[in-house]
This record gives C-alpha cells, sequence and structure tokens, in this order.
C-alpha cells in the first residue's frame, strides 16, 4: 500500500492524527495507496509555514516569481508520462485524455501565468485633478485553494500558480479520492526551487481538512472548484469571517443545434461535450437541444456514435470512457435513469452499468447513456448528474431554445451550432451563462475568465480575473507639498 504525504513547509509529513483514508483505484475497486486524514493542527502548521514564507515571498520580483513557475511548468512536462499514469490510475479516466489534456494543461496554468505576470498592472498611476494616484495590488497573503477529483492536477494548478504568481502562499487541499499528483507536485516545486512554505498541501476530508482551511482566521481567502452544495457552505463559513470567496461549482450545460449548422463537425464536437472524462467535466453538454427539422437525423447518427464509444480499462489507449470516480457517484449516476424512468423517459442507448472480469472485475463503470422525452423542468434536466448522461430536446424556434437552455438554476457554460453567427450570437446574449462556445466546445484561452452565474459561481478565474482575486488594492494619494 502506498503512503502520500502531506507538503508543509518544503517537507512531507505525516498527519497529527497518524489516521488514513484509502485510495480507490476506480476501474478495479481495489485500494492502492493511503491519505493523510489530516485536521485543524495540521492546517495550523501549514499556516505557519506560509506566512513565515509570505514575507519574503511576496517581495520577490515578478522576474523571480515568473522564472520560477516556468520550472515548475518544466517540471511538470518532464514527467508528463508518469502523471498521466496516475491520474489515469487516480480517476478511471483514459489514459490518453490526461496524456492530452490533463497533464498538459497542468503546465500550461503555471506556464501562462509565469508570464502573464509580467504585463499584468499590479501598479498604476493616475495624475490630474489635483493628485497624484498610485493604485498598488498586494498580495492578500495566506489563501485556501480546494479542488475537486474529476481534473485534479488541472484545477488545482490551476488555483495554485495565479496565488504564488501574485505573492501569495497557499494551502492547497486536492480532493481525497484522487491525490496522487498533488503529492507530486510537491516534489516538482521543491525541484524547481519554490521557496519553503509558499505551497503547502494538506491532504483530508472536507469535512475534517476543507473545513480548517476554510475556518482558519489567517487564511485571508478561498479558491473553491467543485459540487454546490460544499460551496455554498463554504462561502457560508467564509463570509462570516469576511474572507474572499471564488467560486466554481455546478452545471447544467445545453447544447443548442440548429438545423444549419456544420453536422459532421458538430457531431464529432457533441460527442466529446457529452461524454469527455465520463460526463465528469462541469463543462459538459448534459441538455442537447435539436432543431425539429434535424432531430431524428441527430438522434440516428448520435445514438450510433455512442454506441460505438469504447468501454473499458484506462491504461489502453484505445479507450475513450473509462470508469466513474467511485462506488458511491457510481450509484448516483445510475440513480438517475431510475428516475428518468419514472419521469417517463425513453433510454435511447446505455442505462446500465458494466461488469468486467479479470482486473476490471470491481471497477466502477456505466454505460453512455442517451434519453429523450422528458419535460424541461423534471428533475433529469434540471439536477447536475455529472456522469455519461445525456438527454435529447427537441426545439421549434429560437425563442423556445432560449427559454428550454435558460430553465435551469445553474449558469456555466453552453454551446451554440448554427452557420448564422448573427442568431448564434443573438442568442449568446439571451442566454445565462458565463462562457457561451460558438460552433465549438472547450477551447481556451486562458486570458479569458472563467465561471458561471446562478448556482454555477461566484467570481472569476484566469487571467487578468485570476490575479485580481488574489491580490487587494490599495490607494497612495499624494498632493504638492
Amino acid at each position: 500500500m502506498e503512503q502520500i504525504h502531506n507538503f508543509i513547509n518544503g517537507e512531507f509529513s505525516l498527519p497529527d492524527s497518524n489516521k488514513y483514508i484509502k485510495v480507490i483505484e476506480p476501474a478495479t475497486g481495489a485500494p492502492y495507496a493511503k491519505v493523510p486524514d489530516s485536521n485543524n493542527k495540521d492546517v495550523d502548521q501549514a499556516v505557519n509555514s506560509a506566512s513565515k514564507a509570505f514575507t519574503s515571498w511576496s517581495k520577490t520580483t515578478v522576474q523571480n516569481r515568473s522564472s520560477i513557475l516556468h520550472q515548475i511548468a518544466n517540471g511538470i512536462d518532464a514527467h508528463s508520462d508518469k502523471l498521466a499514469e496516475i491520474e489515469s490510475r487516480d480517476t478511471g479516466k483514459p489514459i490518453s485524455l490526461s496524456k492530452s489534456v490533463d497533464i498538459p494543461r497542468a503546465a500550461e496554468n503555471f506556464r501562462f501565468f509565469a508570464e502573464h505576470i509580467l504585463t499584468f498592472d499590479f501598479e498604476n498611476v493616475l495624475d490630474g485633478h489635483g493628485s497624484i494616484n498610485k493604485i498598488v495590488r498586494n498580495p492578500i497573503g495566506v489563501v485556501g485553494c480546494i479542488s475537486p477529483w474529476n481534473l485534479p492536477l488541472y484545477l488545482f494548478t490551476w488555483k495554485i500558480a495565479p496565488a504564488i504568481a501574485s505573492g501569495n502562499c497557499v494551502i492547497g487541499k486536492p480532493s481525497e479520492l484522487a491525490p496522487y499528483t498533488a503529492y507530486e507536485l510537491g516534489k516538482i516545486c521543491n525541484s524547481a526551487g519554490l521557496p519553503k512554505g509558499v505551497l503547502n498541501i494538506v491532504h483530508g476530508f472536507g469535512k475534517n481538512t476543507g473545513e480548517a482551511i476554510t475556518n482558519h482566521p489567517m487564511i485571508k481567502a478561498i479558491s473553491f472548484t467543485g459540487g454546490t452544495v460544499t460551496g455554498k457552505e463554504i462561502n457560508h463559513i467564509a463570509s462570516k469571517n469576511l474572507k474572499k470567496v471564488s467560486l466554481e461549482m455546478g452545471g447544467k450545460n445545453p447544447t443548442i443545434i440548429f438545423a444549419d449548422c456544420d453536422f459532421h463537425k458538430m457531431l464529432d464536437t457533441t460527442i466529446k461535450s457529452s461524454f469527455s472524462n465520463q460526463g465528469a467535466i462541469c463543462l459538459c453538454g448534459s441538455r442537447i437541444l435539436i432543431e425539429e427539422p434535424i432531430y431524428k437525423k441527430f438522434r440516428a447518427a448520435f445514438v450510433k456514435r455512442v454506441r460505438e464509444l469504447e468501454i473499458g480499462d484506462p491504461v489502453n489507449n484505445s479507450t475513450e470512457l473509462g470508469a466513474l470516480i467511485s462506488k458511491s457517484h457510481l450509484e448516483k449516476v445510475y440513480g438517475y435513469i431510475k428516475i428518468a424512468k419514472k419521469e417517463g423517459a425513453t433510454i435511447l442507448t446505455g442505462g446500465n452499468k458494466i461488469l468486467f472480469s479479470g482486473r476490471l472485475k470491481g471497477g466502477y463503470f456505466m454505460e453512455p447513456t442517451v434519453i429523450e422525452g422528458l419535460d424541461k423542468n423534471c428533475r433529469t434536466n434540471q439536477e447536475e448528474i455529472f456522469g455519461p448522461i445525456v438527454t435529447l430536446i427537441p426545439f421549434s424556434s429560437e425563442h423556445e431554445a432560449i427559454n428550454i437552455a435558460n430553465a435551469t438554476d445553474y449558469g456555466l457554460a453552453a454551446s451554440i451550432w448554427s452557420k448564422d453567427l448573427d442568431r448564434a450570437s443573438r442568442i449568446a446574449g439571451e442566454i445565462d451563462f458565463g462562457i457561451v462556445w460558438l460552433n465549438c466546445w472547450m477551447v481556451r484561452d486562458l486570458r479569458t475568465p472563467f465561471g458561471g452565474t446562478k448556482k454555477s459561481g461566484l467570481g472569476r478565474e484566469g487571467g487578468d480575473a485570476g490575479l485580481e482575486f488574489f491580490t487587494e488594492l490599495k490607494n497612495i494619494c499624494m498632493t504638492d507639498v
């Protein structure tokens, strides 16, 4: 049984409680490692380390911080094959996905912010109206970064990179379900020359470690990605202590398809936007809205392609869908099949758990599932499933498409497919989502703000928005003596 350690003050340490959580490989259902079940004493130790490091790290030049972030990115690249294998084992996702998306993006997160801080306005001067005002952005101090299991290193680094780039010190908590690449990141940061205490990684359950981080009086801001229920609780706790919060939470995203779309490009992309990472990406399109003239054509072509998807061992390069993260999550997702049937759904394909033999005998696998015949307001079309289940919904007019798309408490992302860019742009302005893709999906320019509306989140990440969150404004006003 492999043992993962906390990373505090540049060293790997055991938890105060001497308690551990089993880490299960989703593809096999078997434990392969144990991760610390940390408590408030471990968090205190990490915060003390970060506070001491902040004194010097906050005063380093952006050029120095940029150089170290580049070295971290290089370290991720140098260990990319190992990290991809670990990520696939931890999460059940296909190795091809972790190699092509997760690990490259983790390196790019550091590389992007290493460059972005060199041109970001940490200081600006306004001269006139009888005064000179110097507007300065200073790092906040010690910040908490809490990330989920679905894109472990990808989303962990998406928070850590802007935080340390802008001069803060970090207490990070990865998901206890997929902690191993965060453990490896500590080693990479040491090799890259990141000063001790700038990044501290404390493992454990949300109710112990996460709550201790959120409650800690010396942690000035919390950046969280995860479920809406947890995000609300974090916001409630943080608000009592007037902490800054950035919350990237759930989604119930529409893919809106018009009859005049580029059908083949749309179909290829919609397969990916529906089932990448077993549907466990907050940006996945789980509600597919199709204009009536092509509804039957789309349904036939889409179902055929879904049935052809290769489901199997994540270590195989040919695997397109792997395992779900845990037994409990599999049961939750599968439970929505039962809910959908009670709501009157027709299951066009899928809808079953998959039982493999051999190495995968105990794994958490499920067929990609396509459903039709449900009202826009039913639970299946309202609640975030976060698994390989999509619903098909026909529409007859632009107005109806907008109405269906907006009929949800979530507002993270949407895709619109049409060759009429005036119409697509008009609809993009009418739907209430933080990110709208026109004739594409998951295309990310890291300079742009990332986040959602309504129950999908609070605040924005990426580009200037990320650095603005992790800094505080100070105005220094001068007049003639």
